[in-house]
């Protein structure tokens, strides 16, 4: 009969953590070919800043997500709290062809960010079609209004809960069912 031994580790749990890489007081992930910088609203605009003042000189672009039906979502660090909507932003340094990624969890209740058009000028497109489409406002946008839906469109469409409403059409070949079928 052989006797099992149970081996225990005294050293399991009291090693400490790594801290966390960070980047002008961000959390930093790596996703594909870019540095991502985690920040919160308040942070977004300073972090901006400083990644200009890094060279990164090329906004690429600004965009929103949506993730209401996948709040449980495991590409965020530990540290930071998922909510519904996301704003991210993406820049280039052309020195070494470096690119960073800025992810903003934003709010569903206030869904507000600053603007970065003061430093990017041409972010004011994205950051307008931003807010037409998921409702995210850009705080200090020096024009925040409509640019792909009309004026008068209520809601933003891109929003996972918006309504799409229905039209039925009616193809000319389709079989029609009931009591039509098997009638020449």
């Amino acid at each position: 009969m052989s006797e099992v031994t149970e081996v225990v580790d005294d050293d399991a749990g009291t090693a400490e953590k790594p801290e966390p890489e960070r980047l002008h007081g961000a959390l930093v992930t790596h996703g594909g070919d870019a540095t991502v910088l985690h920040v919160t609203p308040g942070e977004y605009l300073a972090v901006v800043n400083a990644l200009r003042a890094d060279g990164y000189y090329m906004c690429i672009d600004v965009c929103g997500v949506d993730y209401l039906t996948h709040c449980g979502r495991s590409a965020l660090p530990a540290e930071i709290e998922a909510q519904r909507f996301e704003v991210v932003a993406q820049f280039l340094r052309h020195s070494d062809a470096s690119r960073a990624r800025v992810r903003v969890q934003v709010d569903a209740d206030e869904p507000t960010v600053p603007t970065i058009t003061g430093l990017f000028p041409g972010a004011e497109g994205p950051e307008r079609e931003t807010w037409d489409m998921f409702g995210i406002v850009f705080d200090g946008h020096p024009d925040l209004t409509r640019i792909l839906m009309p004026d008068e469109w209520t809601g933003h469409p891109l929003r996972k809960d918006y309504s799409v409403g229905r039209i039925p059409v009616q193809f000319k070949a389709a079989p029609i069912r009931g009591d039509r079928e098997g009638v020449k």
